[in-house]
């Protein structure tokens, strides 16, 4: 497993989105547990979760409970995974995705989050989306707070523009860690936030990494123009003798030092194959080559 910087810390170069094993089509609770210690035995040190990802209408925090047990139970060291959460988003019982992003609020749920966690700090707590209500500055502030008592080590923001960055980190300065948009070969909207955490010395957390790839023309008649446009991935893929999920982690971590891919996963052997793209190391042709296919279509 190689590694990548985030804040004074070091983390694994892909990380696990645990969102899949708690929301609509959640595996059991046997298979939820082993996939993530299937991501601690490859290496993965980083774990993402956020107190909104359960299944809608339900009690607040079942993914935060679930990575907390699978820390527990698991017989290895841990003392090096920094598990990252997040608070601001809701999920009532008509399956939609609020937004709140009041101090108040905001604090109460970082709170809650470090109980169910079951740690003396949370390691990285992310605004997990800017609430259109609430002057960022404030919510931000919120963040400030927590750091100033202790209840978190680390913060971030997530779903954030150039400007809001920008804000966070005059808010915050080198507290501030990292950064978590969506980014993919489907999804290029971020390219100016990237850009800026190199700048910042923020580390970059793509969500939804794998947009754009599920299918290809390799894969049969092709159902729409986006897969024809993405199939170079499955052909390196089918190339290097590895799955195409591979090729685009590796792709996107050599978009920049400071990406760290969180794919989401649900099986065991879906993290294995996705971590093991870490190792794997694209030639300039081959990068060449994925650029052309994800760049923005005009």
């Amino acid at each position: 497993m190689r590694y990548r910087t985030l804040g004074d810390l070091c983390v694994s170069a892909v990380g696990l989105g645990a969102m899949p094993l708690s929301i609509e089509g959640r595996p059991d609770e046997s298979r939820a547990l082993a996939t993530v210690h299937a991501a601690l035995d490859a290496g993965v040190t980083l774990l993402d979760t956020a107190d909104s990802y359960h299944l809608p209408g339900a009690e607040p925090g079942h993914n935060e409970h679930l990575v907390a047990r699978a820390l527990a139970a698991y017989g290895g060291d841990t003392a090096d995974v920094l598990v990252a959460t997040k608070g601001g988003r809701g999920r009532p019982a008509d399956g939609s995705w609020t937004v709140d992003g009041t101090p108040r609020h905001l604090k109460a749920a970082a709170e809650a989050s470090l109980k169910r966690l079951g740690v003396e700090a949370i390691g990285l707590y992310q605004l997990h989306k800017p609430d259109p209500a609430v002057p960022f500055e404030e919510s931000v502030g919120a963040l400030r707070e927590l750091l100033d008592e202790g209840t978190i080590r680390l913060a971030g923001v997530s779903n954030t523009d150039v400007d809001q960055i920008r804000t966070a980190h005059r808010i915050l300065g080198d507290r501030l860690v990292s950064v978590q948009n969506q980014y993919s070969p489907a999804v290029r909207d971020s390219e100016a936030e990237l850009r800026l955490c190199e700048e910042l010395g923020l580390a970059f957390l793509p969500w939804s990494p794998l947009g754009g790839i599920s299918r290809s023309s390799l894969d049969g008649p092709s159902r729409s123009e986006g897969e024809v446009r993405f199939g170079a991935f499955h052909a390196v893929a089918a190339q290097r003798g590895v799955s195409p999920q591979q090729v685009c982690l590796a792709w996107l971590s050599a978009r920049s030092p400071v990406v760290v891919p969180i794919p989401g996963a649900s099986r065991p052997e879906t993290i294995r194959d996705s971590s093991a793209a870490a190792d794997l190391v694209l030639t300039g042709e081959e990068l060449a080559r994925l650029d052309k296919a994800a760049a923005p279509a005009c």
